[in-house]
């Protein structure tokens, strides 16, 4: 049986630890995240309120955009080199076949008080016609878009 320093196996456990916190692998100066990550850091959001914290700590982790798709709530996130795919997370809605700008901006608005929950928020939105919602964590903008692909509206994320 090999002999280990007590130096070699506490770097051993430190490294194992390491990898265990931040599963997360150095690849040409990127981060690969996975949906495990990402959850952990969702499992933080309460209400809409919580929004601009969220996406700070997944830009943190390397997402550089997603795409929240409205229908089951699938979400795409998209990092410099790598992709992660989070499977539908409720019963479709049906998506409203034209988009309105007026009720979606008072639904964002109570929903950002923490007047609703998400489930809530996702319901508003299809009724209002967004297919998806699209966050670009480095220009910090969050942009809603009907079936046909048209800006219902694309608000600033403020920065915490």
């Amino acid at each position: 049986m090999a002999k280990f320093s007590n130096t070699a196996i506490a770097l051993a456990i430190s490294a194992a630890a390491y990898s265990q916190q931040y599963n997360s692998i150095h690849l040409n100066n990127n981060y690969m995240f996975t949906i495990d990550q990402i959850k952990a850091v969702h499992s933080k959001v309460k209400s809409g309120a919580d929004f601009p914290q969220y996406v700070q700590d997944i830009k943190a982790l390397g997402v550089v955009s997603y795409n929240q798709y409205v229908a089951d709530g699938r979400t795409v996130y998209n990092g410099q080199d790598h992709i992660a795919e989070a499977p539908a997370k409720y019963q479709p809605f049906t998506i409203a076949s034209t988009g309105n700008k007026e009720r979606l901006a008072h639904h964002l608005k109570i929903h950002q008080a923490g007047e609703t929950d998400y489930l809530t928020f996702c319901r508003h939105a299809a009724e209002d016609g967004v297919e998806k919602w699209t966050v670009d964590t480095e220009k910090m903008t969050c942009t809603y878009y009907d079936l046909a692909g048209n800006v219902l509206i694309e608000e600033v994320i403020p920065t915490v």
